[in-house]
């Protein structure tokens, strides 16, 4: 129930703001200029109406201040290079060998081709993370392969699509580091309790083309001419995975055993990473600007949202709107758990419109003291909230997977064939929610053996 006029205004704000997404402008000069103009309406109205609304120039100030700690806060530090690890490691061309090496050793398996884009994705998401560089990658090497094997479309574009965006899950994620510094938890731990859901959703896909190629051996066939499994062959697998594999246990290695923090591992990542590019000669003058390049880019466009959040944030706490959420949510009939099952539910529609980023800087900060007062593991909840998010990434309209699938497609894969494919994996994820809510221990087990947190 509203209690102070004011949260009419932090009402009108979010509204405002969820109506102006459709218009295409930037979102986070979307977000920093309505935190602008509301301020203006406050102050107008004080001056004219003799109406109040709490927020005027002086506590809108306080912006620079949010800003500069932001821009001071050591954690975030490893956005950078855990971006520019993952674009050097895109640049290296392991990949290629890989899909190579285990279409060969998966081809007398039914599915086999896209079990192969799984166990990549899972690889690629534990080395760069990068969301747009795997699902394209992932596209231009899997989907022509499994089309030319006579596989489904949508089957092959749904595969693509759902394990290219495992990286926002999977450690190092730069989605992790984001969320455990807006809910003040610990990297190390928040990224030891995505590992198992991660890894799980990953199996979960790949039961999924098993299950579905033995029903319907249509729509994955096993190849004809598929080569026999020889000791050479085994030995190009290990060898095209062994140096990914090396570099994933020295980042995740270092933070898991207390060696480096999440922040001194992206250096190790990133090091790593060009090392690897080095050794596999693919590391030129051109591609190292373009891997500086796509950095900048890449973070320029993550802290830009940061300040237009910030803004946003400030401008609707000054309104009453945490405490208007605070109060809708204590409010709920349902008990802790059935208030994360409301947030949940309410993260998941936003992502039919919002990228994650957006829904993590906005909802995050406002929902994280209630759930902390209610005695929620904010681990368990950080990690279910992950799994949540991904769905954005496959979710028309603002699915960004998608677009890049559709980008790279093949001539004749449609953005209805695409959309259908999807579908049995988005499923998937939610199941991959329901359980991670059932059983807990999925999240938590693991950073209470490693921190006893």
């Amino acid at each position: 129930m509203i209690s102070d006029p004011a949260q009419y205004m932090a009402i009108a704000l979010f509204a405002s703001f969820v109506l102006l997404i459709f218009t295409g402008y930037p979102v986070a000069w979307l977000m920093g200029g309505l935190a602008v103009a509301f301020t203006a309406v406050s102050v107008l109205s004080d001056t004219y109406l003799d109406t109040f609304f709490g927020v005027d120039w002086g506590y809108s100030s306080i912006i620079v201040d949010r800003i500069y700690a932001v821009m001071n806060n050591w954690v975030l530090v490893a956005l950078p290079m855990f971006v520019f690890m993952g674009i050097m490691m895109d640049k290296s061309g392991i990949a290629e060998d890989l899909m190579t090496d285990l279409s060969k050793l998966f081809g007398r398996v039914r599915g086999g081709l896209a079990i192969t884009v799984v166990i990549i994705g899972v690889l690629l998401a534990a080395s760069t993370g990068i969301i747009g560089a795997a699902v394209v990658l992932l596209a231009i090497l899997g989907i022509p392969l499994m089309l030319k094997h006579q596989y489904d479309a949508t089957l092959a574009c749904g595969v693509v699509c759902a394990t290219g965006t495992l990286g926002i899950l999977i450690p190092p994620s730069i989605m992790l580091v984001l969320m455990a510094d807006q809910i003040r938890i610990s990297v190390g731990d928040l990224f030891m309790g995505a590992m198992f859901p991660g890894l799980m959703l990953g199996g979960l896909y790949g039961l999924f083309i098993l299950v579905y190629a033995w029903l319907r051996p249509s729509v994955a066939p096993a190849p004809k001419d598929a080569e026999p499994v020889r000791l050479g062959l085994i030995l190009n697998v290990l060898k095209s995975t062994i140096p990914p594999t090396l570099l994933i246990v020295a980042v995740l290695g270092s933070i898991f055993f207390g060696i480096a923090t999440p922040t001194e591992a992206s250096g190790v990542g990133a090091l790593g990473a060009t090392l690897l590019a080095l050794f596999r000669r693919r590391l030129s003058l051109e591609a190292f600007q373009d891997v500086l390049r796509g950095t900048m880019k890449t973070t320029s466009y993550i802290f830009a949202l940061f300040v237009g959040a910030t803004a946003f944030a400030l401008v609707l706490r000054g309104f009453g709107g945490d405490e208007l959420i605070e109060d809708a949510l204590t409010s709920l009939p349902f008990g802790p758990n059935g208030v994360v099952i409301v947030i949940l539910f309410v993260a998941f529609l936003l992502g039919f419109v919002l990228d994650w980023i957006e829904i993590t800087l906005i909802l995050l900060p406002l929902i994280a003291p209630v759930l902390l007062d209610m005695d929620v593991n904010l681990v368990w909840f950080a990690v279910l909230f992950a799994v949540t998010l991904q769905t954005s990434f496959i979710t028309p309209p603002v699915g960004f997977a998608l677009f890049y699938m559709k980008g790279v497609a093949p001539e004749g894969v449609g953005t209805l064939t695409i959309y259908k494919g999807i579908i049995p994996f988005m499923i998937i994820q939610l199941m991959a929610v329901a359980l991670i809510f059932l059983f807990p221990a999925l999240a938590t087990w693991l950073p209470h053996v490693a921190y006893g947190s």
